[in-house]
């Protein structure tokens, strides 16, 4: 279905509209809303896909995809269960940064691989470093909490330079020196 003529412009349209709105959403995100309503279409109609493509309406879909944004966004800033962001600067975020590079060797160059590492040890160190604060996390940890500030001096301690990973140049070489690289097409 992805390959047709139909499907193309159905995601261009609705790209389209959705600029028309100011809302920005990945084309993966819209080329799966299509295909799935036109999948939906023609299975409850019992009908051939192409032929469903007569009841795709680009503006209708451009609509829901907003909405849908919209309502996300709304429900998600409710704060309920959320930890800060721990500060830019903190040597736990360069741990996580430095793994980067040790990550890519160890898995061949799988950047999905990479990606879902840095994504839980960032999401943990986040968690982390704002459980106190946390309404969502009460009763989850031991009567003494956890001691955060002894945390990042642990860390500094065991790589007193674990800042330099703050630096876009150490860390592209870094990488470079797994033997990967990450380049846009």
């Amino acid at each position: 279905m992805r390959n047709t003529k139909a499907f193309k412009e159905a995601v261009a349209q609705t790209l389209a509209e959705l600029a028309r709105q100011g809302v920005t959403l990945a084309p993966a995100t819209v080329e799966d809303t299509i295909e799935q309503q036109i999948t939906t279409i023609s299975g409850r109609l019992g009908i051939q896909t192409r032929s469903a493509w007569r009841y795709f309406d680009a503006k209708s879909t451009a609509d829901r995809l907003a909405q849908s944004l919209s309502s996300h966004e709304h429900s998600s800033n409710t704060g309920v269960g959320q930890a800060p962001m721990p500060p830019i600067d903190n040597p736990e975020l360069a741990l996580v940064l430095a793994g980067v590079p040790d990550s890519l060797a160890q898995t061949g160059g799988d950047l999905y691989a990479v990606i879902i590492n840095v994504a839980v040890n960032a999401w943990m160190a986040g968690h982390i470093h704002g459980e106190d604060g946390c309404p969502g996390c009460d009763g989850s940890r031991g009567p003494a909490g956890h001691d955060w500030e002894a945390r990042m001096r642990t860390i500094t301690e065991m790589q007193p330079d674990i800042t330099k990973w703050f630096d876009r140049g150490v860390w592209t070489r870094a990488v470079n020196d797994t033997g990967f690289t990450v380049t846009r097409r």
